[in-house]
């Protein structure tokens, strides 16, 4: 995906403007990157339009040290395009997605390889709404299943959902596959109307997650393991320059942690401690306030992170 960002006097601006400077995009690719820049090998999976846009981003995940050979040429498509704008003191997206190359993925297509390889798969976001691209990433995480955990942060758009019941279900089904789940609370607004976070983490684990984290905004981050270990962490004071890419910031801390050799099976995180957690949750949290400190979505390196922690 392709974000816009409105250019005012020069500077690229969460305000509305009538020129706009182009940026990569994307929950999954902004956490890709986020992985990379927190020395974590990662890489994307996705159908890739041999437009302009297209050959943009490949060359942007391959400068940023993100893996590209799973990604696909679609010849005679195009790219998703988003446009931001700030509302009420929060990014909001208007996006061109009909038909684009990253709506056509089959499962067919994706390389033995991937199966092979994958220690964590980690997926959400709009790639679960249009064309043959959901289809595809289930049967990947169902594959997947006992072999890789599975991260998913639905990051629901409800101006994008076409069909109300269709999406539950498949978010349903991809919830029974995870391993783990963030869901920030607009998610859970949408999801659970009406509940406490904590009554949605209780839901969200009788769903299948060994562990949920909840994202609160400026109230910082809350978790719940399947075992009964709860965390919390308090978001940090940081300077704000906007919250775009500040979910998949903390995506990236978060996955960061999990790559630990003694985090990496859904037992190990079954039996996980209120301690550990709230060593991701901070980690997490670093990761996600430092984004924030800068335009879009720009995540930290991993010195950063760890010089910005021990300050705190």
């Amino acid at each position: 995906m392709i974000d816009f960002f409105p250019v005012v006097e020069g500077e690229a601006s969460l305000g509305y403007g009538t020129d706009f400077r182009m940026h990569a995009g994307g929950s999954i690719l902004n956490v890709a990157v986020a992985l990379s820049r927190l020395e974590q090998p990662s890489a994307f999976v996705c159908k890739v339009a041999d437009d302009y846009f297209g050959r943009y981003l490949r060359t942007y995940m391959q400068v940023e040290g993100v893996n590209t050979k799973f990604l696909l040429a679609s010849p005679g498509t195009h790219s998703t395009l988003a446009f931001v704008a700030m509302e009420n003191g929060h990014p909001a997206y208007s996006f061109y997605s009909e038909g684009s190359a990253d709506t056509l993925l089959t499962a067919n297509e994706i390389d033995e390889a991937l199966y092979r390889e994958t220690k964590i798969l980690h997926l959400g976001s709009i790639s679960l709404l249009n064309g043959t691209t959901p289809e595809a990433i289930l049967k990947t995480a169902q594959r997947l299943k006992d072999k890789a955990l599975i991260s998913f942060d639905p990051n629901i758009r409800p101006n994008l959902i076409h069909n109300e019941a269709v999406y539950r279900d498949m978010l349903a089904r991809i919830f029974s596959l995870a391993d783990v789940v963030k869901c920030s609370d607009a998610d859970l607004t949408w999801l659970y109307p009406g509940r406490s976070s904590e009554e949605c983490l209780a839901a969200l684990l009788a769903l299948g997650p060994a562990l949920v984290v909840v994202t609160q905004g400026e109230r910082g981050a809350i978790a719940a393991s399947v075992g009964g270990a709860q965390g919390r962490v308090a978001a940090f004071s940081v300077p704000v320059v906007d919250t775009v890419g500040a979910g998949d910031a903390f995506c990236a801390g978060l996955l960061t942690c999990l790559s630990e050799p003694e985090l990496r099976t859904r037992d190990e995180l079954e039996r996980i401690s209120g301690e550990v957690i709230d060593g991701m949750l901070r980690f997490a949290a670093g990761v996600s306030a430092l984004n924030c400190t800068r335009a879009g979505a720009n995540a930290p390196r991993r010195t950063e992170v760890e010089d910005f922690l021990r300050r705190e």
